[in-house]
């Protein structure tokens, strides 16, 4: 069985067009949107193609419309979209960011897997990298075979004493310093990271096309440029 797993698509749907993996089942692991301007396609492709998916903190702020974020880097850059995402979504996209679940653990091809956006421990917040002791007190309590994660925009696995922990990094928005679109493939037990190649100056262009300007386009268009690694660029997720 070969499996498909995403994470912080982050409304880039031109990265996210650029995948074009054959797959058995689809796992998504949160933030479909905001950085990006193409929420709506991002969550329809979610919706009709993902085995299953949970919620990132982005999705929740989206839905349940939390006040905008004050200050510069990537807040600056999660308000404005913030924005144009309330003026654009329809009822069932927010609907459906809403009903997300926040952890969610399926049994796929004789293993387990524990889906979560951040941490066991703080589902939606939580940023942990690889810090092995730290994992391990995270994983404590859980059955599973893979602990799949998201949030730090950052490719990621661990072998720990109870499970692998996974996180593909980002479809829409990489960190770590290399801007093709990242996610990761599990078959027959096997993982494999993956990166693709996609039109960052059409994704931009998406972008001041749906009205982002500014600061805000700045940061973005400069995020996707150089894969996270410019030195202005804040850590907030």
């Amino acid at each position: 069985m070969k499996i498909l797993l995403l994470a912080d698509i982050h409304a880039n749907s031109i990265a996210l067009s650029a995948i074009r993996e054959t797959f058995d089942a689809c796992l998504c692991l949160g933030d479909i949107v905001e950085y990006g301007t193409d929420a709506a396609t991002c969550i329809d492709w979610v919706r009709h193609t993902a085995h299953a998916a949970v919620r990132g903190n982005h999705d929740h702020s989206t839905a349940q419309r939390v006040p905008m974020p004050h200050g510069s880097g990537f807040r600056m850059l999660a308000a404005a979209t913030r924005t144009l995402h309330w003026q654009t979504l329809m009822p069932a996209h927010i609907k459906f960011l809403a009903r997300l679940p926040v952890t969610q653990t399926l049994h796929l091809d004789d293993k387990t897997f524990h889906l979560v956006h951040a941490t066991p421990r703080d589902p939606l917040d939580e940023y942990l990298t690889s810090d092995v002791t730290a994992w391990e007190q995270r994983v404590r309590g859980i059955e599973a075979d893979f602990v799949c994660v998201g949030h730090t925009h950052v490719p990621m696995h661990l072998q720990l004493d109870r499970c692998q922990v996974i996180n593909p990094g980002s479809v829409g928005q990489p960190r770590d310093g290399d801007p093709r679109a990242s996610y990761a493939v599990i078959e027959n037990g096997r993982v494999e990271f993956r990166r693709v190649e996609y039109d960052i100056d059409r994704a931009i262009e998406q972008m001041q096309q749906a009205g982002l300007t500014g600061e805000a386009l700045e940061i973005a268009a400069e995020t996707l440029r150089t894969g996270g690694r410019a030195p202005a660029l804040s850590k907030s997720t």
